[in-house]
C-alpha cells in the first residue's frame, strides 16, 4: 500500500524572477521501501523532501501521505507525525543539553504522558545504537552520533517514515556510515519507510529503489543495478555512478573480465576473487 502518492506535482519558487522548481512529478512510495532520490544541485531534490511533510505546498498537482492531503491545514500535525524530516546540519536540530532530553523534546510537544516519553526515549536511543549516551552532552558527539540522536528524536515520534534531506552531506564516511548503518537496520529490521535525498551515489546502491531528478522532473527510476547501468545518462545529468561501479567499468575496458551489475566493493572484490 502506497504511504507516499504523488500526482502532477508542480512547485514555483517566487522572487525576481519565478523559478519552476518541480515539474508535474508522479511517483508511488510504498510503506516499507527504501527510496534514494538523487539529482544534481538544483534538480529539485530538496524540494521534493519538503513537499513530503508538508514543508511545502504543491502549486499545482496533489501530495498524499498516507492517504491525508498536504494542502489540507487541519490535517498538519497528522502528516508531520507520519513524515518524520531529517535535515543536513545536526546542529541545527539538536535542542537540549542532554540527549536524552533532545529525544524527549518531540513527544513531549505532542503531549505523550510523561511515562510513555521513558519509553520511547529509550527504545528511539536503542533503534539508532545509542542508548549509553542517552546522559551525554549532544555537543560532545561525533557528526554521525549528532545525526543519530536526531534520528532517535523523530523516532520517539513513532512516525511510518523518515526523509533525510542530505543528511549525511556534512559528514565524514565513519558518520555516513553510522547514519547508513541505522537506516538500513530500521528499514530492515523494523519495517521503517526511508526516503533518503543524496548525492552519494554509493549511499543509493542500498535503497531498493532511485529516482534521478534533473530540472524538476524524474527522468530515470528503478532498482540500483536499472538506474547505474545507464552510465552515459547520468554523465550527461553531470551525475557520476558508484566507486566500485566505475572501477569495474574502467577493468572491463582494460579487458579483465567482469559480470554486469557491479555497484559495491564487495562485489567488485568477490568478482575479482572468482
Amino acid at each position: 500500500m502506497p504511504i507516499v502518492e504523488i500526482s502532477g506535482l508542480t512547485h514555483n519558487y517566487e522572487g525576481d524572477a519565478t523559478v519552476l522548481a518541480l515539474s508535474g512529478i508522479d511517483v508511488s512510495i510504498n510503506a516499507g521501501e527504501f527510496v534514494a532520490v538523487i539529482g544534481r544541485n538544483g534538480s529539485g531534490k530538496s524540494t521534493l523532501a519538503k513537499h513530503l511533510n508538508a514543508i511545502l505546498l504543491p502549486d499545482e498537482g496533489r501530495v498524499l501521505i498516507n492517504g491525508m492531503d498536504t494542502r489540507d491545514e487541519a490535517l498538519l500535525w497528522l502528516i508531520r507525525q507520519s513524515a518524520g524530516m531529517v535535515f543536513q546540519n545536526p546542529d541545527n536540530q539538536i535542542v537540549a543539553t542532554v540527549v536524552e532530553e533532545d529525544v524527549a523534546f518531540g513527544p513531549e510537544n505532542l503531549g505523550v504522558p510523561t511515562p510513555d516519553i521513558h519509553t520511547r526515549v529509550d527504545e528511539s536511543l536503542r533503534q539508532v545504537d545509542m542508548l549509553e549516551y542517552r546522559g551525554h552532552a549532544p555537543h560532545l558527539l561525533s557528526g554521525g552520533q549528532k545525526q543519530r540522536v536526531a534520528i532517535a528524536g523523530i523516532l520517539a515520534m513513532r512516525p511510518d517514515m523518515i526523509v533525510l534531506d542530505e543528511a549525511t552531506a556534512m559528514l565524514d564516511p565513519v558518520g555516513r556510515e553510522e547514519v547508513m548503518g541505522t537506516l538500513i537496520r530500521l528499514n530492515r529490521e523494523e519495517g521503517m519507510t526511508v526516503i533518503i535525498i543524496t548525492h552519494h551515489m554509493d549511499e543509493a546502491v542500498r535503497a531498493d529503489r532511485v529516482l534521478v531528478l534533473d530540472e524538476g522532473r524524474i527522468v530515470l527510476q528503478g532498482t540500483p543495478t536499472e538506474v547505474f547501468a545507464q552510465y552515459e545518462i547520468l554523465q550527461r545529468l553531470g551525475l557520476d555512478v558508484p566507486t566500485a561501479a566505475r572501477l569495474a567499468r574502467e577493468l572491463r575496458d582494460a579487458g579483465v573480465v567482469l559480470p554486469a551489475g557491479i555497484l559495491t566493493v564487495d562485489q567488485l572484490v568477490g568478482a575479482l576473487c572468482l
